[in-house]
């Protein structure tokens, strides 16, 4: 019997915690390293860093790494990361020389071939359908896993690649172990499923969680393992002794995070979330099974970047009596002093605490730099009864716009080296889009849902469609956000009760691009019917008004009892140039639940007990 691959993560993001690495090698067995570094916003941070004459990697990485490159080698534990960024050599090499000064002599590989920086292809941008006019400072394809298998396979001790989808950190060693050919759909999928859970470091151990009262010892959750099979199903863990939580509400929260449709796209293989199944086998184990995979598109998704201005913001506080009335005294005695048209953009959101933020944008950098931030300084004595802001004047500051783009897999290659010399990698097979060779796709972007080839015929049960769209997003520069309603009904049942959303529904919510996504499930089926049949599109929009003007998708993911939404445009030109005080969405989700709405009262639970008198 072979025994499962256990693949651990130490980081999420670039900055998560230091001593993870260490925490996960010292902590019990494990097989694979692995760390996710990379987000949209990284590669436009890095590309600044490397104009500046810095790393165009993640040096925290090589932080990482210094504590437990030894024992890794020691162990036989393979490390795998795309920490590499924009200069997957840079970082081999870098590793090379922290592996020489310790005294060690790992096999170092390093994947390229993502970086389509300068190659003449169409910039569609694959959600609004705009050509892109401005040149790129960065466009790099999404590889998939079987570039990090090929390393391991000649013998890689570290792999550090580039931008990689967050699955193929596990799909790769997956590969690696079992062999799997673009032909074993299904567990490439729970693989992809598997990574997907993992790939956000303690966002699957009760980190962000919905419930954080049930999460024991958050202060020190450690971070989650997967025991990936043969068949590509898994366990989810962590190791004893760390705080956190590992339950089927802990991973259906990071199942449902980031998530577009049912079908999840990929380089490697289309995975099918709404086939997955959830099983607690035991204290902090959770076992995902069932999972089925669908062909690879023949399209790669390319996150590109380009500069898009600067932009300057200034945050007023608005207190007592009248504050709508004060946020219009305020905006009239500055547009008196600077014209509201002489800027490219501007964004002024009231928020339901009482703050004024005004954003604005301009290719112009004078426009938006201390003039405008020293104007709205200038009406303090002249403006509504207790005015002050948040920071003094500012200069602008310079913004990025992400645009995401679908190209033909053929035109991406990915090049694998080891210890500097090129190994021999194959091109995509014809008629098996990029599953074939592994090249990039896209990760839950919208594209092809498959290509022919091995398992096209398969028995795959039908995505449902989404939900009907309301009338296309209004691209109003200028927001209100009112307080969330209650869901009124015009005759509501004597068998309900009015709580809030939250008191039998999670939600997560995140960033996909320009897109926002929020992903709400519950405990028991009863539940989920009941929330299936309320929340609806037009319901979230009346319990989160600011959400109106745009389109929104519902996809139904009854296996994990959960919907998911998409808002489209909500980030406008992706986080680094939106002007939202939130500008990646984590927080959607929990005003979503903080929305009283009416509840069968045989689904709400039990009141609470009043506290005894003292």
């Amino acid at each position: 019997m072979i025994m499962a691959l256990r693949v651990a993560n130490c980081s999420g993001f670039y900055g998560d915690r230091l001593s993870a690495a260490r925490e996960m090698v010292e902590g019990g067995p494990i097989d694979v390293l692995t760390g996710d570094w990379l987000a949209e916003l990284t590669m436009l941070i890095l590309a600044g860093n490397r104009l500046k004459g810095r790393p165009g990697y993640a040096p925290t990485f090589l932080r990482q790494l210094e504590d437990v490159l030894g024992p890794c080698l020691d162990r036989g534990i393979k490390i795998v990361t795309n920490a590499g960024g924009l200069d997957p050599a840079g970082c081999a090499e870098a590793v090379h020389e922290l592996a020489t000064r310790l005294g060690l002599s790992p096999s170092i590989a390093h994947v390229t071939g993502d970086d389509l920086t300068g190659h003449p292809f169409p910039l569609v941008n694959a959600d609004t359908g705009e050509h892109l006019t401005a040149t790129p400072v960065t466009a790099n394809a999404y590889l998939g896993g079987r570039p990090i298998a090929a390393a391991l396979t000649a013998g890689a001790d570290v792999v550090v690649t580039g931008r990689v989808t967050d699955a193929a950190l596990v799909t790769g060693p997956g590969i690696w172990r079992y062999g799997w050919g673009p032909e074993d759909l299904d567990p490439l999928a729970g693989s992809v499923v598997a990574g997907h859970v993992i790939e956000c470091g303690c966002q699957a151990t009760g980190g962000n969680y919905a419930f954080f009262q049930d999460v024991p010892d958050l202060a020190h959750c450690g971070f989650p393992l997967a025991e990936l099979r043969a068949d590509g199903s898994s366990v989810i863990t962590k190791h004893p002794g760390t705080g956190g939580l590992v339950s089927v509400g802990t991973v259906t929260a990071q199942l449902v995070y980031e998530l577009g449709g049912p079908r999840y796209l990929g380089p490697d293989v289309v995975a099918r979330f709404d086939t997955i199944t959830l099983t607690q086998e035991g204290p902090d184990r959770v076992l995902i099974s069932g999972v089925r995979g669908e062909p690879p598109p023949d399209t790669v998704k390319v996150a590109v970047n380009y500069p898009g201005g600067y932009r300057n913001t200034m945050t007023l506080v608005l207190t007592g009596l009248d504050v709508a009335a004060k946020a219009r005294v305020a905006e009239e005695a500055l547009w008196a002093r600077i014209p509201r048209e002489s800027f490219d953009q501007v964004d002024v959101t009231l928020t339901d605490g009482g703050l004024l933020r005004i954003t604005v944008m301009s290719t112009d950098e004078r426009k938006v730099g201390r003039a405008f931030s020293a104007a709205v300084v200038e009406t303090g004595l002249a403006s509504y009864p207790g005015f002050y802001g948040l920071a003094p004047p500012g200069n602008a500051s310079p913004y990025g716009v992400y645009w995401p783009v679908l190209v033909p897999a053929s035109e991406v290659r990915p090049r694998v080296f080891l210890d500097g010399k090129e190994l021999p990698f194959p091109p995509p097979a014809a008629g098996m889009g990029t599953g074939g060779a592994g090249a990039a796709g896209a990760t839950g972007a919208a594209g092809a849902t498959g290509a022919a080839g091995a398992g096209a015929a398969r028995e795959v049960p039908p995505v449902a469609a989404p939900a009907p769209l309301p009338a296309p997003r209004r691209r109003d520069e200028v927001r209100r956000s009112p307080a969330p309603v209650a869901d009124a009904q015009p005759t509501a049942p004597t068998n309900t009760t009015t709580i809030p959303l939250g008191r039998i529904a999670g939600a997560r919510s995140g960033d996909k691009g320009g897109n926002a996504n929020l992903g709400v499930w519950t405990d028991t089926r009863p539940r989920y019917d009941w929330l299936a049949a309320h929340l609806t599109p037009d319901t979230l929009k009346r319990l989160l008004p600011a959400l109106t003007p745009y389109e929104i998708h519902r996809h139904d993911l009854p296996n994990l009892k959960a919907l998911n939404f998409v808002i489209h445009g909500l980030l406008g030109r992706g986080v680094a140039a939106s002007p939202r005080m939130d500008p990646q969405a984590k927080a959607l989700g929990e005003e979503l639940r903080a929305c009283l709405t009416d509840v069968p009262a045989h689904l709400a639970p039990p009141p609470t007990p009043a506290a005894p008198p003292p």
